[in-house]
């Protein structure tokens, strides 16, 4: 998080410093999010799904007939 004496904050009004304070907040809670518990379920299924897809032969393009 950024402090008010960061040399970001010197010349940043009080609205534009709570602007980037609560914009900071909300990317930690998006990180936090990802952490619950029961996520971990969650990544493993995509994860084994994107295996799936990689086991899984390329379709083959047709060609145009020009």
């Amino acid at each position: 998080m950024h402090d008010e004496s960061g040399p970001e904050q010197g010349d940043v009004d009080a609205r534009e410093a709570a602007r980037i304070r609560r914009r900071d907040r909300d990317a930690a809670t998006a990180a936090r999010d990802l952490m619950r518990p029961g996520m971990g379920k969650v990544f493993k299924q995509i994860l084994d799904a994107q295996a799936s897809v990689a086991k899984e032969p390329p379709k083959r393009r047709k060609r145009r007939k020009a």
